[in-house]
């Protein structure tokens, strides 16, 4: 069989043609072929470095442009034009703002004056800061060394800025006010109407006394009453506790149990008479250098009250004298914790058989009405000792023959109910009370006591739900972060730490009551008319039901005048109180909020729920010293002796500092979510949190004494480590890095 050859294809074809065509043409000359070799070589690498040149610049190129975009997005994002808040809260904030300099106008001298001194753009107007803004820097004082007087004096702490907002509520003109509102604003405003209180004089107690049946001191016929009846009398309606103090709320001791109830408390009296607790013999006594103002003023109270002058000395010595005997077996709070006398538990039967001359069933029901009590039922004594005391110095008092006709025992519950009712009469009862309050804050204080659960529904109703839960839920969340990135002395201490965190859920502090029918009725019986005296004594009354409510409805106590979170067992409480003007407003920037209430809350957890940080954290000393360090080299005090902190220094340095990092990182995770805000002052984002921060943070909490600085230096601190701000001042010398803080 004959093979036949195969057929190349056409592109095979095609690629034979072309390799006889390269290899039929001319071949170079030798001399051309070098010249071409050295033309190679030569081209080659200046080839290879116009590459590497050119990728060079387009590398430069872009890293430039990721720079430029970085720091236009870090650096001016607060500095577009935004929207300015021209709220008519908004433009009462920015007028602080505005009247005060910021961070960034004063990078220098700002924070030695923020909070202790009138430090009005460039100029200084508190009292004894010599020199205008030019002089030099250590004639200027530094904070520490300003009188304390004039720190609390200048100083607005949080709860004086709640009260007034409710004055402000008060005082609002609101046509749709519920019943209940009205009568709370006109008892307000009778308690400001001083002329009608000082024309009433004494004639309002006068008639008082004798609706309960008279006075043998003031020759009023009296009808002798009964002791127990009368107690009880003024236990319900006056809010008057002559023998011993009555209380309603809930036994420490169940706290670990899932529900918990209300409980009557026993305690010991608020005396009138002045005394000292003697450590040494353990009681208490009333020593001469103060019984003797104390002997005058009570001459004075009878003599107002029209009692005859040949009687007075007699009837304020027995008063003294048995007050004085009802003192000694008084204890001070931490005495008594130390001994193991808070939270007795007893049955009323049990307390009767103890301390029988009250009768303790029929005045606790009689003051508690309608709740139904029996002898079987359970109440807590904090001082028994001194029950059983009381109850024999009564009876030893009923039973002496040389008082059968003066009725001391009547007269010291009448000086009681005087001192209740002080504050509804006129100026001569307050001579020898200093009167520091102004009188809209005593009024409002008033108030609070009997329209508690008013002022509370008040609060609600014009507080921001949603924005207060974005703020607190941002904040919470910043909090959980932060523990995860302390450096922990015992990986257990921080698991646990953790675990308590997480578990905790929050809400706000707020009323049962929602609706205003609810309220309407519960204050129906109560008339307010013209005359404070007889608004007061119906708001003494009002004050005890209010604890039959807690007592009957077996519910929480809502404390508006509260003003940080409260631990409750598993629940981080925040009272309305945080949430109201100047610290906080919905239609202020996110920025202004976050940078004085987000800070404020998160100072307040830290204190509340880590309150021995210190010695479970090496952060708290590290950041602490940074800090100190840092603002010792801007001061240039570094030579200065005494420069350490005190533990409990460093433990401030470090909640303030960082309560201002977990604002900043809950005010830029909201910024994620809603990336629009407004601007206050020309001021907005960055700027506008950290120049509020500076600007309002300026509070007298319980901790103020420990932090050795002011706290607006933490700008400086934070803008020198983070990129979200710049703060730098030109005279002062090259700062160190700052990584430990």
């Amino acid at each position: 069989m004959m093979i036949m050859p195969e057929t190349p294809t056409e592109r095979e074809q095609s690629q034979i043609e072309l390799e006889v065509q390269s290899q039929t043409e001319l071949p170079e000359s030798s001399s051309e072929l070098g010249q071409r070799g050295r033309s190679d070589e030569d081209e080659a690498p200046q080839t290879t470095q116009r590459r590497r040149l050119f990728l060079l610049l387009v590398w430069s190129f872009c890293l430039c442009a990721f720079i430029i975009v970085l720091i236009y997005t870090l650096h001016h994002f607060q500095t577009r034009p935004v929207r300015s808040c021209k709220s008519e809260a908004c433009l009462q904030v920015s007028a602080h703002l505005s009247a005060f300099a910021d961070p960034f106008t004063q990078p220098c001298d700002f924070y030695l004056y923020t909070c202790l001194s009138d430090w009005r753009k460039g100029r200084q107007r508190g009292p004894g800061l010599p020199g205008p803004p030019g002089a030099r820097q250590d004639q200027r004082p530094s904070p520490q060394h300003v009188d304390q007087r004039l720190r609390k004096k200048k100083l607005t702490d949080r709860k004086t800025l709640l009260l007034q907002y409710l004055k402000d509520t008060l005082e609002s003109n609101d046509k749709l006010a519920s019943s209940a509102e009205q009568k709370a604003k006109m008892f307000y405003h009778s308690c400001l109407d001083t002329r009608s209180i000082e024309t009433a004089g004494a004639e309002p107690f006068l008639k008082l006394i004798e609706n309960l049946g008279g006075w043998a001191v003031t020759d009023q016929k009296w009808n002798q009453t009964d002791l127990n009846s009368t107690l009880g009398l003024l236990m319900r309606n006056y809010g008057t506790f002559p023998f011993f103090n009555l209380l309603v709320g809930k036994d420490p001791n169940e706290s670990s149990q899932q529900t918990s109830r209300n409980y009557i408390q026993i305690d010991q009296p608020d005396l009138l008479i002045p005394i000292d607790f003697n450590s040494q013999t353990e009681k208490s006594e009333a020593k001469t250098e103060t019984l003797r103002p104390f002997f005058s003023m009570c001459t004075r109270y009878l003599s107002l009250l029209g009692a005859p002058q040949r009687d007075s000395l007699n009837h304020v010595g027995q008063f003294i004298s048995l007050s004085s005997e009802l003192a000694v077996a008084t204890a001070p709070l931490e005495y008594r914790l130390a001994k193991g006398q808070l939270y007795q538990r007893m049955t009323i039967r049990e307390l009767q058989s103890q301390a029988p001359v009250i009768d303790w069933l029929g005045c606790l029901q009689m003051a508690f009405e309608p709740v139904s009590l029996t002898e079987d039922d359970p109440v807590l004594v904090h001082n028994l000792p001194y029950i059983i005391k009381m109850s024999q110095i009564i009876s030893d008092w009923l039973n002496k023959p040389e008082y059968s006709n003066s009725f001391p025992l009547h007269t010291y519950m009448i000086f009681n109910l005087l001192h209740t009712m002080i504050p509804a009469l006129d100026y001569r009862f307050k001579e020898t009370v200093e009167q520091i309050e102004p009188r809209w804050k005593s009024c409002v204080l008033e108030t609070e006591r009997g329209f508690g659960s008013v002022l509370t529904h008040f609060l609600n109703k014009r507080t921001a739900h949603a924005e207060v839960n974005e703020i607190i839920e941002n904040m919470v969340t910043s909090l959980k972060s932060k523990l995860h990135g302390l450096q922990w002395n015992n990986p257990k201490t921080h698991k646990a730490v953790v675990k308590k965190v997480n578990s905790l859920t929050h809400k706000k502090w707020t009323s049962n009551q929602t609706n205003e029918a609810e309220f309407d009725n519960f204050f129906a019986e109560i008339t307010m008319g013209s005359t404070f005296f007889w608004n007061y004594a119906q708001l003494l009354s009002l004050w005890q039901k209010s604890r039959i409510k807690l007592l009957e409805e077996q519910s929480e106590g809502v404390d508006i005048l509260s003003v940080s979170p409260v631990l409750n067992r598993k629940e981080l409480v925040f009272p309305l109180g945080m949430f109201v003007p100047p610290l906080f407003h919905p239609t202020y920037p996110r920025a202004f909020n976050y940078g004085v209430t987000g800070f404020l809350i998160a100072k307040d957890i830290l204190h509340l729920l880590l309150p021995d940080v210190h010695g479970h954290s090496e952060s708290v000393a590290q950041v602490a010293n940074c800090v100190w360090t840092y603002y010792l080299n801007a001061k240039d005090r570094s030579r200065a002796g005494g420069n350490s902190l005190s533990r409990a220094q460093q433990q401030e340095v470090w909640v303030q500092y960082s309560a201002l990092e977990l604002a900043l990182q809950a005010y830029q995770q909201s910024l994620k979510s809603n990336p629009s805000d407004t601007s206050l002052s020309g001021l907005s984002h960055t700027n506008l949190f950290l120049s509020a921060f500076s600007q309002f943070n300026c509070d007298l909490d319980p901790y103020h004494d420990s932090m050795p600085l002011e706290s607006s230096f933490l700008v400086k601190v934070l803008c020198a480590k983070s990129e979200l701000c710049v703060l730098h001042c030109a005279k002062e010398k090259y700062q160190p890095a700052l990584k430990s803080c």
